[in-house]
């Protein structure tokens, strides 16, 4: 998900009663939350970036070491704080718990990535499978305005002293869990739907992706392929699904082979890549993910490559 989501869930904890465990609560739970998107810089390489990016940051050794630094990271701070004379005498700092809290922060965050198409590689180092939940676009409005609504009311409430302060981030936790379930459901049924009607047409065996449309929670842009063809479908709730016959993928270009072991943005996208697909281009070919062939991403998620120079040079 994006990381003002993330910020979100991570604030939206504290309200729910964390943030009263120990001093620096809400600070440590927001950044938890954000931490394993420590591989964002990698983007600065461009599309290799695509092949390091929801990995090992994502994986279980940095889920057991992240929080740690963080721990410590927010003592030191706090130690340095009080030495200024800007240290406050209430909350308490509890180690115990500020380690509890940025481990909960930072789990809440690879829970969230594996919503989304994008996919999250949750084994990494040690296995380079990608998981994938289709049940959220990567940026919901339905989930920002669910918790800034009740983190709102939640600070509201708590600061007249009059009403529980924490009672508002419950009901936007439960809210937005209601809502997650919700669209889990309809992914399952519409890629149920396309696979019935894929297996009438003889192409029982499809990799079938329903991936949320921003803002319309209540339908589904569908992706397919097999034996060697891709095709879309598209599903809205209460009025069924539809289906194209598709064409080919390209993947059996037998260019394609030499081609990707000479270039390491095709190897990078490859590698990436859930459903990839090849177009010709002059003497070369194009690279593009099926889930991102819209125009708004059609041309950040794209590898364009050439015949490799026999000389073993490139322009």
């Amino acid at each position: 998900m994006d990381n003002l989501t993330h910020s979100l869930v991570g604030a939206l904890l504290g309200q729910m009663g964390l943030k009263r465990k120990t001093a620096r609560a809400m600070p440590a739970l927001i950044i938890a939350a954000n931490l394993p998107d420590l591989d964002a810089v990698c983007v600065l390489l461009g599309i290799e970036s695509l092949a390091m990016r929801r990995g090992s940051t994502h994986g279980p050794i940095a889920l057991l070491v992240l929080p740690l630094l963080l721990w410590a990271a927010v003592i030191a701070f706090d130690r340095w704080q009080e030495q200024r004379g800007k240290r406050t005498a209430e909350p308490a700092l509890h180690k115990g718990w500020l380690l509890a809290l940025a481990y909960i922060g930072c789990a809440s965050h690879p829970a969230l990535d594996w919503l989304n198409s994008y996919g999250i590689r949750l084994l990494a180092p040690f296995s380079h499978r990608w998981f994938y939940g289709d049940t959220l676009f990567i940026a919901d409005p339905w989930i920002w305005t669910a918790i800034g609504a009740s983190l709102w009311l939640s600070r509201r409430h708590g600061r007249a002293g009059t009403r529980d302060g924490t009672r508002p981030a419950w009901v936007g936790f439960t809210a937005v869990c209601a809502y997650i379930l919700a669209n889990g459901l309809i992914t399952l049924r519409a890629e149920t739907q396309v696979r019935d009607l894929l297996s009438r047409q003889g192409q029982g065996d499809a990799l079938v992706v329903a991936n949320p449309p921003p803002l319309a929670f209540w339908r589904r842009d569908v992706f397919w392929r097999e034996g060697g063809r891709y095709g879309t479908g598209a599903y809205a709730l209460g009025r069924g699904s539809t289906v194209d016959p598709g064409v080919p993928a390209g993947m059996d270009d037998p260019r394609l082979r030499p081609f990707v072991q000479t270039d390491r943005d095709a190897r990078a996208f490859v590698f990436w890549s859930r459903m990839p697909v090849a177009t010709r281009d002059g003497d070369g070919l194009v690279l593009r993910d099926q889930r991102f062939m819209q125009s708004f991403a059609r041309d950040r998620f794209m590898v364009r490559i050439e015949a490799p120079d026999p000389t073993g040079h490139k322009e």
